[in-house]
């Protein structure tokens, strides 16, 4: 495997099985956080373009091994969505994908910005915009005429860190790194019975396989703003699986960014597919649990005292 860093030479980057004929590398760069995977830009004689390589660990926490084959999914995910009229213009199209080294060449979309500073605290995202994100998830779980399977690896991974991890009492998390007091606050949810077994079932429920296309992952990270279009990237964790799962991550994220109150209730009247509303707010209740408790931190301007209403309108939500 031709292993690839940010360090790379442009020498060595030309001499990948990724380009045309007397296309010469001119320059690399980093191209966002790219917490699971390698990710640069790559400026050639001819275009502009992303260049993606998974490892078999995850980038922001090499601590953690991850299946390094996840980009096939990826892949399939994306040119489902490229075929999909109606959702086709939000995700970059695959150029090429070399399965040996575990590589991906991806449109560039143009150079932007991810929607992460909103946890500032500051930012609102604009009804329009919210408009279009849910517009997104309907259009990918209506594609009825797709059957691609969700990597089991990379599923099991996402459950260990949403539904497992962040519920056991000595995880080995040290919380009161990221916020002193955080840890003792944790432990009247790790020691909770009713929470965790509910918890636990709705993490049963994530890893069957169901008949709806899902991104798997969408919150701000996944969205970007290029001049005046948003855009969606990276499924890695999408496949067929449960709608209400999407949804809910999506409303616990306007949750902790503190959005509008009202933002909630208007992305689920523009949700005009049909969804179990107790498991999407089920699912919300995790996502916000496990991203404060949990080692998937996010930089949240949130007081402890912020935190702890939070996690408690989470549990009620888990268990409603």
């Amino acid at each position: 495997m031709l292993d690839i860093t940010a360090n790379t030479s442009l020498y060595d980057i030309q001499r990948l099985p990724l380009w045309e004929n007397g296309e010469q590398v001119l320059e690399r760069t980093v191209a966002g956080e790219g917490n699971m995977n390698l990710v640069l830009r790559i400026k050639t004689t001819r275009r502009s373009v992303i260049l993606k390589q998974s490892k078999a660990y995850v980038r922001k926490y090499p601590q953690i091994p991850a299946p390094i084959e996840r980009l096939e999914a990826e892949k399939s995910i994306l040119e489902a969505i490229s075929d999909q009229k109606s959702v086709a213009s939000f995700s970059p199209k695959v150029l090429h994908y070399n399965a040996e080294n575990y590589l991906m060449l991806l449109e560039d979309l143009g150079s932007g910005s991810d929607f992460l500073d909103i946890y500032a605290g500051n930012k609102l995202i604009s009804p329009e915009q919210l408009s279009i994100l849910v517009d997104y998830l309907v259009g990918i779980h209506a594609m009825d005429s797709v059957k691609i399977p969700a990597s089991k690896a990379m599923r099991a991974l996402n459950h260990q860190h949403i539904f497992h991890l962040p519920f056991l009492a000595d995880n080995g998390f040290n919380l009161d790194g990221i916020q002193v007091g955080l840890q003792a606050l944790s432990k009247s949810y790790t020691s909770d019975e009713r929470l965790t077994e509910q918890v636990a079932y709705l993490g049963k429920r994530y890893l069957e396989e169901e008949d709806t296309l899902i991104h798997g992952d969408f919150y701000p990270g996944s969205w970007l703003k290029i001049g005046s279009n948003l855009k969606v990237i990276d499924p890695e964790f999408g496949g067929m699986g449960d709608a209400a799962f999407d949804l809910g991550v999506f409303l616990a994220h306007l949750d902790l960014a503190k959005q509008p109150p009202g933002y909630a209730s208007l992305v689920l009247e523009r949700y005009t597919l049909p969804v179990d509303p107790k498991l999407v707010q089920g699912y919300r209740g995790v996502e916000i649990l496990r991203r404060i408790l949990g080692l998937a931190q996010l930089p949240l301007a949130l007081s402890l005292e912020e935190k702890s209403r939070l996690l408690s309108q989470a549990k009620t939500l888990v268990l409603s």
